[in-house]
């Protein structure tokens, strides 16, 4: 989550670059008609004007470089929100499962206590029909199975 926010924080101040940078552009552009449509010292002129032209360029191939480094930055987060969601998936569908284990066990557990009980009572019932040798035989039985 802190990678996640951190890549948000650098898409936003790309995106703040890259605003900056087109509105640096478009004055540049700007400044380039202005001063084509200007009268005056035409080799100053043609010297601003390819100097802009080369800034324009330079910005351009920027914006690109930015645009390119925006969408993968913005598919890296894509990808691990949708990681990130998948565990959470993953997590809750073993989160259930380890509860309903839990049920199963605490079932099982029950189930086993009440066998004890009835082994028990039919032990005891043996006993009080057949005496002594009987109850060792049936527990010796018992704990033999």
């Amino acid at each position: 989550e802190m990678e996640v926010e951190e890549l948000q924080r650098l898409l936003a101040s790309m995106e703040k670059e890259h605003r900056n940078l087109l509105a640096r552009m478009e004055a540049g552009e700007a400044e380039l008609e202005r001063l084509r449509k200007v009268e005056g010292d035409k080799a100053a002129q043609q010297d601003r004007s390819a100097q802009l032209e080369k800034e324009v360029a330079t910005l351009r191939e920027k914006i690109h470089h930015l645009d390119d480094m925006l969408k993968s930055q913005q598919r890296k987060v894509r990808q691990m929100i949708e990681q990130l969601q998948n565990s959470k998936t993953v997590i809750q569908a073993k989160d259930t499962a380890i509860q309903e284990l839990k049920e199963r066990v605490s079932y099982l557990e029950a189930e086993n206590l009440e066998m004890h009980d009835r082994i028990e009572h039919l032990i005891e019932q043996q006993v009080s029909r057949g005496g002594l040798s009987a109850r060792a035989r049936s527990k010796s039985e018992y704990v033999s199975r």
